[in-house]
């Protein structure tokens, strides 16, 4: 496969169908799309397998669980490897890792031996695949398509999700049905297969990186201060798993509403699933209107409501009509809400830490969901899923009622391009894992300054600690009333100047600008790298 173009008309508005017409991000993004497919085969394969076994609620419960844990686990892992290798050849590895495990649980399963314990541990392996895949395809997309053409691309990857949802499960019910489980998981494994084989046709041009390469631990940390001292995100995250965790329970539940409440075999429950895919496919569309008459909190709140109602009417009206029109309306609220979430995410992430910070919402999203998972099927086992649906509704509707407490925040007039800062001139060569190293500012305040000083260097110190620094605080001089000194620790040097070359963006420049710019003369910085003492 040739590599992508890259030039585009820059006044040419690009549709969402549009990076399709290039060639390496149209094969990816067919072979995510039947790679998919399979995946939701293969929870619908699992769940059916366990639907007659004693303590059905709980173990089907637990098939979400074991799919989605490794995202608790290992989400931040799968963006950092893909922040520090080459996120090709790491799809290539993961996907062969994963057809072989696929192969496995196939040929044990037509053997017939596959007890719950093994078909959960499968699971789970097949999910901790996914964790290292998803965020670094997701960060791959800028390197496939014109940069004109990476929000229509984002939007791709939903519809092709949600796509998935819609024929994965109405597959998987017709072949469970007339062939059985194992075959399910036969087409999952070779979905992998052909996933990693598109993946290697691509041979992309390599170019240099200006960026400074990051250790696995210090890339590590460095994402989880990120996420820990970034407002915005942590609202975001927070919002998510409000919706998701109660959110969870039509989801998890949902094959012992279709054998139970609506008498359904195996094929009727794909049917109820392609019903809130083909609502979500359905929203992807409509999701621009709403959103021009809709804030994002409003759109978080309507959606919120129309989820909680749809819980209601499935359980309370055993009707397989009304089910499969209610769950419509579902699928295009969860589709709201999390592509709502997603896409105001790839617009606040600074390019540095992008993957590691959908890995974290990769966390958030798949974790709520196993939590939630497990919640209601210890809820659903003793009193019976009319009330755990009942009870997930009312706290659907609780969530979005805290939407005046901790709604999102704006963030439409934050600048998040990249911006490098010139880098300090030392008066001696300090080695690039010397540290830690000590910056100390001193700015010059004048008193009918100092209340606007103090409140800029809140936003300041949020900026530090995002991009590097470990400790930060500011002090009076005791001696020189009018001056501040800002002081904040670095690991090491190496990572100092990340903070003024990778790190930055344009709204963290501007927060500096606006505190230097209150001190009078300029403020004054010196820079403390440890020295070894003589032995």
């Amino acid at each position: 496969m040739s590599d992508v173009p890259t030039t585009s008309d820059p006044g040419t508005h690009a549709s969402t169908w549009s990076p399709l017409r290039f060639g390496v991000f149209r094969a990816m993004w067919l072979a995510v799309l039947v790679s998919n497919i399979g995946l939701w085969m293969q929870t619908v394969g699992a769940q059916w397998l366990l639907v007659q076994q004693p303590h059905a609620s709980i173990l089907v419960a637990l098939v979400q669980t074991a799919d989605m844990l490794p995202d608790v686990i290992f989400g931040l892992v799968g963006g950092v490897l893909a922040d520090m290798f080459d996120r090709r050849r790491l799809l290539i590895a993961v996907n062969s890792f994963m057809a072989v495990t696929g192969i496995a649980l196939t040929v044990l399963t037509f053997a017939g031996q596959m007890p719950p314990a093994l078909l959960l541990t499968f699971t789970f392996v097949l999910g901790s695949g996914s964790v290292i895949s998803l965020p670094a395809y997701q960060s791959l997309i800028p390197d496939l398509v014109p940069r004109t053409h990476v929000a229509a691309a984002s939007t791709l990857g939903s519809i092709s999700v949600n796509l998935a949802r819609a024929i994965g499960p109405a597959i998987a019910g017709v072949l469970i049905a007339r062939i059985g489980v194992g075959a399910v998981f036969a087409i999952n494994a070779a979905t992998f297969l052909f996933y990693g084989i598109v993946a290697a046709a691509w041979h992309p041009t390599i170019e240099s990186s200006t960026r400074l390469p990051e250790r696995f631990v210090s890339a590590l940390r460095a994402g989880g201060r990120y996420v820990r001292y970034a407002p915005v995100m942590r609202r975001m995250l927070l919002r998510t798993a409000l919706f998701l965790v109660p959110g969870s329970a039509l989801w998890a539940l949902l094959p012992l509403v279709a054998t139970t409440r609506l008498k359904m075999g195996a094929s009727g429950y794909g049917l109820l699933l392609g019903a809130l895919g083909v609502g979500a496919v359905a929203g992807s569309f409509l999701l621009h209107r709403l959103r021009t008459r809709l804030s994002a909190n409003g759109l978080l709140v309507a959606a919120s409501a129309v989820y909680a109602a749809v819980m209601v009417a499935v359980v309370l009206i055993p009707s397989v009509i009304v089910a499969v029109l209610a769950l419509l309306p579902a699928g295009l609220a969860w589709m709201a809400v999390l592509s709502t979430m997603n896409a105001s995410l790839q617009l606040f992430l600074p390019e540095w830490v992008r993957a590691r910070g959908l890995s974290v919402y990769l966390t958030v999203l798949f974790g709520s969901q196993a939590v939630g998972a497990v919640l209601w099927g210890v809820v659903a086992a003793p009193k019976g899923v009319v009330p755990a649906y009942l009870i997930a509704a009312a706290l659907m509707v609780g969530g979005a009622a805290t939407i005046r407490i901790w709604p999102l925040i704006d963030t439409a007039g934050m600048d998040r391009r990249t911006v490098a800062r010139s880098e300090p001139q030392l008066a001696f060569d300090a080695a690039p894992d010397q540290g830690p190293v000590v910056v100390s500012i001193t700015y010059t305040i004048s008193s009918e300054r100092e209340d606007a000083f103090l409140e800029a260097m809140v936003r300041v110190r949020l900026s530090r600690l995002r991009t590097g620094a470990t400790q930060w605080g500011l002090f009076r001089d005791g001696e020189s009333p009018h001056e501040f000194v800002e002081l904040f620790v670095v690991e090491s040097w190496e990572e100092h100047l990340r903070q003024h070359s990778d790190r930055l963006t344009g709204t963290d420049t501007a927060y500096l600008d606006d505190a230097r710019s209150l001190s009078d003369p300029p403020p004054r910085t010196v820079h403390l790298i440890a020295a070894e003492p003589a032995r």
